[in-house]
């Protein structure tokens, strides 16, 4: 076998980066490469569009493993009920190597385990009062069902930071209550007493390299006090699972368990720990899901566990697509569950050593969010550490940041969630009860929550009047002129007011712009929407309007656009516009107001 290298097509010259960098820059036209082409996240990290050979690599050491057992988690979220045992050994037939229990009082382990093989199945633990008390009797009836002990694996969750982010308080001997659940899971290495919890950041808006930083931050000041509490630092280090929720910037996900990873293990060589073994467990997130349009949730869970998988975790736990408005139902709990099973079986995700070790674009992101990442987070311990930082709001604060921009993006669509605010579902009919009135804020401490809430409550606004009147506003499109800038903008603003709630009707094409403000005018619509190019407004826009208002002035008249006169049409009666630039919340806001008023009266 001949093994010289041989190079592909030997005919062509190569290229350099920057002869492909200047060909760019012809083909732009004079537009500013950075910020055309160089994509900034809001972790403040900048992407560039492509990499070749020339580009230097740093490859992250200490990334983890590409887990070949991945365990494939379903919360049984009811209660220590005689039926939890029977949701257990369901979600085992359907294929689930991971069980999740939520832990009340007088629980009792032999019941709730039943007929489980502990050597096979991973069970985890959300422990909210007598954990102790549970654990000493969970680990008597493993001693007792002849589980070896290096088979036993899982983890006790309470909630130990999760709690104190989001009451801003700790519990009574929080610290002393782990301690001791360590001290009972001694005998059991694959079994983690200790969980750290970051899920609460990302859910509650903050971006990758904030999430990663303050989840590392709270587990040295978890150290500083577990070691008050007689536990030894190796130990500590060896009883770690990490509860981390997962995002939708995909290759940026793939980045942040990888980053997370490598600054985890710098942590522990601080601490004197060379070798230690943790769990990451990877949860999607909460910031993500809608309830409008809900089953694209399965598309944002799918991507979600994808990047989480090729990121190296060790364990993922996908909500059912249902579950931010409604009790998840058997179906969709066995979907959410097939997603892991199908990327990890079929397309041989949980199969393939580290596929994504020594791509460019991944070892560059993951470069740069640990570099951010560990910034912050040596600018917290510098600060006082942890608890001090949360105490005095800092932490609050660097996340309503981000979440505020976040929701800008989001109100002027420059960040698209499907069924939200881009391509909302016109058929689907969504009751007012299970939509948001908004969000609470309290900058005291953090409050998981969806992106769409303030999208939410103005959709929540119609449904409300359509419940009173018992009329679902009307929006025509009223097009005239040329015929592909007229398709084109009647198209952006059936998308753009459909995120209301309204009724929209398909573009209605007249022959004059004096018909269509003729006809749009006496229609049964509330909103009426111009739809043409900048050419055929120029030339009639300000004659639409007048002859519309000539007509009804109470009808809700809406250009898609951004004409030259606005000030002019403004006066004749037009009330607004929609374009690229329009903010969507006050937009809707302005014309549901408008409407209102009309349909009350």
């Amino acid at each position: 076998m001949n093994k010289t290298k041989k190079s592909l097509f030997p005919e062509f010259n190569p290229v350099s980066k920057q002869e492909w960098i200047e060909k760019v820059n012809v083909d732009l036209k004079g537009a500013d490469f950075d910020k055309t082409l160089v994509w900034k996240n809001l972790s403040d990290i900048s992407i560039q569009p492509f990499y070749n050979t020339e580009d230097s690599i740093t490859q992250l050491q200490n990334t983890g493993e590409n887990s070949q057992s991945l365990v494939n988690y379903r919360l049984i979220s009811a209660c220590c009920n005689e039926s939890n045992n029977k949701l257990a050994l369901k979600a085992i037939e359907e294929g689930m190597n991971g069980l999740i229990f939520n832990i009340c009082e007088n629980c009792k382990p032999a019941e709730l385990l039943k007929d489980i093989n502990l050597n096979e199945i991973t069970v985890a633990f959300n422990l909210e009062k007598n954990a102790v008390a549970f654990a000493t009797d969970f680990f008597a009836f493993v001693n007792n069902s002849g589980v070896a002990v290096e088979n036993l694996k899982g983890y006790f969750n309470t909630s130990l930071i999760s709690n104190y982010v989001t009451t801003g308080a700790f519990e009574a001997n929080a610290f002393a209550t782990v301690a001791q659940l360590v001290k009972l899971a001694a005998n059991y290495p694959n079994f983690k007493a200790i969980t750290i919890s970051g899920t609460e950041y990302l859910d509650s808006g903050a971006n990758q390299a904030q999430e990663v930083a303050y989840t590392l931050n709270s587990l040295v000041y978890a150290i500083e006090q577990l070691s008050q509490n007689g536990l030894e630092v190796q130990t500590i280090f060896n009883n770690l699972n990490f509860n981390l929720a997962i995002g939708l910037e995909y290759f940026v996900e793939i980045g942040k368990f990888r980053a997370f990873n490598n600054l985890l293990a710098e942590i522990a060589a601080k601490f004197g720990v060379a070798e230690f073994s943790n769990t990451v467990t990877a949860k999607t997130c909460i910031w993500t899901k809608s309830v409008t349009d809900a089953e694209t949730n399965l598309l944002r869970c799918t991507t979600e566990a994808m990047s989480a998988i090729l990121g190296n975790v060790d364990g993922i736990l996908i909500d059912a697509y249902d579950k931010e408005f409604k009790d998840a139902s058997d179906f969709s709990s066995r979907i959410a569950g097939n997603i892991t099973t199908i990327l990890r079986e079929e397309s041989y995700f949980g199969k393939v050593a580290n596929p994504v070790d020594g791509s460019y674009y991944i070892e560059e992101v993951s470069t740069k969010l640990a570099e951010k990442a560990l910034e912050l987070f040596k600018s917290i311990e510098a600060n006082g550490g942890f608890y001090t930082a949360f105490e005095n709001e800092t932490i609050q604060q660097q996340i309503a940041e981000i979440r505020l921009q976040k929701l800008k993006l989001i109100s002027q669509r420059r960040m698209p969630l499907v069924g939200i605010n881009k391509y909302p579902n016109l058929m689907e009919k969504v009751p007012a009860t299970i939509l948001s009135e908004g969000a609470v804020e309290n900058s005291k401490v953090l409050t998981p929550r969806r992106a769409s809430l303030e999208i939410e409550a103005l959709r929540r606004k119609t449904e409300e009047l359509v419940d009173a009147t018992k009329v679902r506003p009307v929006v025509q499109l009223a097009s005239f002129g040329n015929l592909n800038m007229r398709k084109a903008r009647a198209a952006f603003a059936y998308d753009f007011i459909g995120v209301s709630g309204f009724t929209v009707l398909q573009e209605q094409s007249f022959e004059s712009a004096e018909k269509a403000a003729t006809e749009s005018a006496k229609s049964d619509a509330h909103v009426v929407v111009i739809c043409s190019s900048d050419q055929d407004y120029d030339e009639s826009a300000l004659d639409f309007v007048k002859a519309f208002r000539a007509i009804t002035t109470k009808k809700v008249l809406i250009l898609a656009g951004a004409p030259k006169n606005m000030d002019e049409l403004t006066e004749a009666g037009l009330d607004g516009v929609v374009n690229m630039r329009t903010d969507v919340l006050t937009t809707l806001s302005s014309i549901q107001e408008k409407v209102q008023k009309t349909l009350k009266s």
